[in-house]
């Protein structure tokens, strides 16, 4: 399937659990869990909005971090162990 194709079935079924949801909350009028309901269902539509205005990710995403090259604190490493060489003795 095609990005678009794989869109339009999530816009399909989230419209179907639209629904079903507004249908099961309609048994419960009262319940804070009906009302968590369609707001979960609401927030998943909307995450769905975001996510498909965006272009896919090409590939997996990258695994490495870049980590600033700071001057950290004294008392930053008082606790920690060299890894492999255990603790200070």
């Amino acid at each position: 399937m095609t990005v678009q194709e794989d869109v339009a079935a999530a816009r399909e079924a989230v419209r179907a659990l639209e629904r079903a949801a507004a249908t099961v909350a309609g048994h419960y009028p009262s319940s804070v869990d009906a009302r968590r309901l369609q707001s979960d269902v609401a927030r998943v539509a909307e995450d769905l909005h975001l996510l498909a205005g965006q272009e896919p990710a090409p590939g997996p995403p990258p695994r490495l971090e870049v980590i600033d090259d700071t001057v950290y604190p004294q008392d930053f490493w008082m606790d920690a162990e060299d890894e492999g060489l255990g603790g200070g003795h």
